[in-house]
C-alpha cells in the first residue's frame, strides 16, 4: 500500500505534500470546505490526472492534515492498494424517512464473501445517520467493521456536501466496500465529555427529534442552562451534548448533538435517533479530557501490518473544535505523536461520527467522538 498527499488552497494552488508522486492510486479521500467544494474545477482536477481512480469526496468543518487543522482548503489522500479491491456506491437521500432502507441498500450491494469493512460518508444534515447505521448492521455480520462520518458545514448548519466521481453535491451517500485478507482497518473512537445536571426521562421523541425531557419542552429546558448563548443555537448546542442510556443503570450510552431547532415545535432535532424512555443528560466538555480520548482512539485503532505504510482516517466532531478554539491542533498532536508521527493523518470535523461501540462492538453512530480508521495492508 502507497499513499500519497496533496493540498490545494487559494494561495498556492494544488500542491504535492507526501509520498511518491509517481504511483496509480484505486481511491481517493477528498475533504473540503463547502464553499471550495462548490468549485467544480477541483474534482475535474483529480479526475482529469487519475482518470481511473475511484474519488470520493466530502465537505468539512475543518480538514485535518496529520497534526494541524486548515479552513477553506482541500485535503486529498491518494492511496494505492497492492493485494485489496475496493467497491464504491452512491444513494440519493430524498427523505429522511428512507435512512433505513439506504443503510440495508449499502449491505446489500456491498456484502461479499471476502468483505473486510465499509467507509460510509453521508450528508450531514439530510438523513438519520443512527438509521443508516442500523440498516447496515441489519444485514451485516458484527465482525465487519462500519466506520465513516457525516459530512460537515461546520458552525453554518446550511448545506453539507459529499460525491463519488462526480462534483460533491447535497443529500447523498457513499459507502466504499474493502475486499480481501491482506487489508487490515483498525477502529477507535472516544468522547472525554463530562456529564452534569439531572437525568431526566426523555417522554417525548419520534427518531431524532426530541420533543419531551420529563415532561416538559425539550427546548425550552436547552435554552434555560445555555442561559444567554441560546441566540446561538443551533451551533451553541454542540458544546452541551446530551448523554442517552437506555436505562439509567446501563452501561449503553451515546452522545448525540443538535442539528436543528424547531421554535413553533419546542424540539430539537439531532444526529441520530433519540429513543422514547431512555434517560438523558447534558455534558460538558474539558480540555484534557478531550485530548486524552483522542489519544486513546488511536490506541484502540492501532493495527499490526508488519509495515509502516498506513493511512489514520480521523473524523471528529464540530463540537470538539468549537469548545477548544485554537487549542484544536492538541487533539490532532496527541494523535501524531502517538504513532511517532510515521503514519500521515487525514479526515475532517462532522456532524457525526460511525464506529463500532468500544463496549458491544456493535456499530453505532456516534457524536462528539475523535472517530479513527486505520488501514493497512499485510
Amino acid at each position: 500500500m502507497k499513499i500519497t498527499q496533496m493540498s490545494w488552497d487559494s494561495s498556492a494552488g494544488w500542491k504535492h505534500i507526501y509520498g511518491d508522486t509517481t504511483i496509480t492510486p484505486q481511491l481517493i479521500l477528498c475533504f473540503g470546505s463547502r464553499s471550495v467544494l462548490t468549485d467544480e474545477s477541483h474534482y475535474y482536477y483529480l479526475h482529469k490526472n487519475y482518470p481511473n481512480c475511484t474519488i470520493v469526496c466530502s465537505s468539512s468543518g475543518g480538514e485535518i492534515l496529520n497534526d494541524e487543522v486548515h479552513d477553506n482548503t482541500i485535503i486529498a489522500t491518494l492511496i494505492e492498494f497492492e493485494k485489496t479491491t475496493i467497491k464504491a456506491m452512491v444513494l440519493d437521500i430524498i427523505s429522511t424517512e428512507m435512512s433505513f432502507d439506504i443503510g440495508q441498500k449499502i449491505a446489500q450491494e456491498l456484502n461479499k464473501p471476502d468483505l473486510a469493512g465499509i467507509f460510509l460518508i453521508t450528508d450531514g444534515l439530510s438523513v438519520n445517520g443512527s438509521q443508516i447505521v442500523s440498516g447496515l448492521s441489519s444485514l451485516l455480520h458484527n465482525k465487519i467493521p462500519v466506520t465513516g462520518g457525516m459530512a460537515s458545514d461546520g458552525e453554518n448548519f446550511e448545506k453539507t456536501l459529499v460525491g463519488l466521481n462526480a462534483p460533491a453535491s447535497s443529500n447523498k451517500v457513499v459507502a466504499i466496500g474493502f475486499y480481501g485478507k491482506n487489508v487490515k482497518i483498525g477502529h477507535g473512537s472516544m468522547g472525554g465529555w463530562v456529564p452534569f445536571g439531572p437525568e431526566r426521562e426523555i417522554t417525548k421523541s419520534k427518531g431524532n427529534i426530541l420533543y419531551e425531557l420529563s415532561g416538559r419542552p425539550a427546548l425550552t429546558l436547552y435554552k434555560k442552562y445555555l442561559g444567554d448563548s441560546a441566540d446561538k443555537l443551533p451551533s451553541e448546542a454542540l458544546l452541551y451534548p446530551l448523554s442517552i442510556k437506555s436505562t439509567i443503570d446501563s452501561n449503553d450510552e451515546t452522545v448525540r448533538t443538535v442539528l436543528a431547532v424547531d421554535e413553533e415545535a419546542q424540539s430539537l432535532t439531532f444526529a441520530g435517533d433519540i429513543p422514547e424512555g431512555s434517560v438523558a443528560q447534558l455534558m460538558y466538555g474539558n480540555f484534557d479530557n478531550l485530548i486524552e480520548g483522542a489519544e486513546n482512539a488511536a490506541e484502540q485503532a492501532t493495527i499490526n501490518t508488519g509495515s509502516t505504510e498506513q493511512l489514520a482516517i480521523l473524523i471528529s466532531c464540530i463540537g470538539r473544535r468549537m469548545l477548544m478554539g485554537q487549542n484544536i491542533n492538541d487533539e490532532l498532536e496527541a494523535i501524531y505523536s502517538y504513532w511517532n508521527k510515521k503514519i500521515p493523518l487525514t479526515g475532517f470535523y462532522s456532524y457525526g461520527e460511525i464506529s463500532p461501540h468500544q463496549k458491544t462492538g456493535e456499530c453505532s453512530l456516534h457524536n462528539q467522538t475523535m472517530t479513527i480508521t486505520t488501514i493497512g495492508e499485510s
